[in-house]
């Protein structure tokens, strides 16, 4: 069951039609990976019609930009995230942070073209980042993240009886799991040995140990690339700060 915050939030954003994914870890509830999330977090298409559709939902919202930066094209476009406060009675104090460009992220026509659309029990229809976008979004620095990431692929590797070519492709190029890998480089050996060059673990021995070590070479080098991205929007970020 989704809080009845969060339905406000998706709820107003879609009478509103803005263009919006669901994302981060309210999106990772629908996908079966966590059990709560505090926030609502949007992928979002940041053109000028857009971008007043969302200000007209935040203004629904009673919402308000806590921190840096403004809610303005150049700070997303840039790769920033806007972070709003609510005040609406039925989403008070709910958080809502939206994005428009993200690191390892495809543009927004393409995340919207293969999103995932879910029907609640409310009737209410969720528009979401499909499995492997979230995944990408999530390979981040932070540590809540790639547990997460463990979590997405495996519930999707329980769920499925009769997996398509591209369900076997995602869980190949994305599980963070040993043991599923093994089972996975046993079952689908062609295709894991088409996937190699692309992920250089899949040439290596499949043994638990060795897999526990590339997995964790593989997320060091996500995180330190994810830094390095942030870098100058930080100092952005920074900069902006004493001049508020």
């Amino acid at each position: 069951m989704i809080p009845n915050p969060i339905r406000k939030v998706l709820s107003i954003f879609r009478n509103c039609e803005v263009r919006a994914l669901l994302m981060g870890g309210q999106a990772c509830v629908f996908y079966g990976a966590a059990e709560f999330s505090r926030d609502t977090d949007f992928a979002i298409l940041a053109d000028e019609d857009n971008l007043a559709r969302i200000g007209r939902a935040i203004i629904e919202l009673r919402g308000e930009v806590i921190a840096v930066p403004p809610f303005v094209p150049e700070y997303l476009l840039r790769g920033h995230a806007v972070h709003f406060r609510c005040h609406h009675p039925e989403a008070d104090r709910m958080r809502v942070d939206v994005m428009a460009k993200m690191r390892g992220v495809a543009p927004f026509s393409d995340l919207w073209d293969r999103r995932t659309v879910l029907e609640g029990e409310d009737g209410l229809q969720y528009e979401l980042l499909s499995l492997p976008d979230l995944v990408a979004a999530k390979k981040t620095q932070r540590d809540k993240d790639w547990p997460m990431i463990r979590r997405l692929v495996e519930a999707d590797y329980a769920a499925a009886a009769n997996p398509s070519p591209a369900r076997v492709h995602f869980w190949l190029t994305e599980a963070r799991t040993p043991e599923m890998l093994a089972e996975l480089a046993g079952r689908y050996p062609a295709e894991c040995a088409a996937l190699a060059d692309a992920r250089p673990l899949l040439h290596g021995p499949m043994d638990i140990e060795s897999l526990e070590d590339a997995l964790a070479a593989e997320e060091r080098a996500e995180r330190a690339a994810d830094r390095e991205y942030w870098l100058p929007l930080k100092r952005e970020l920074e900069a902006l700060r004493r001049t508020v």
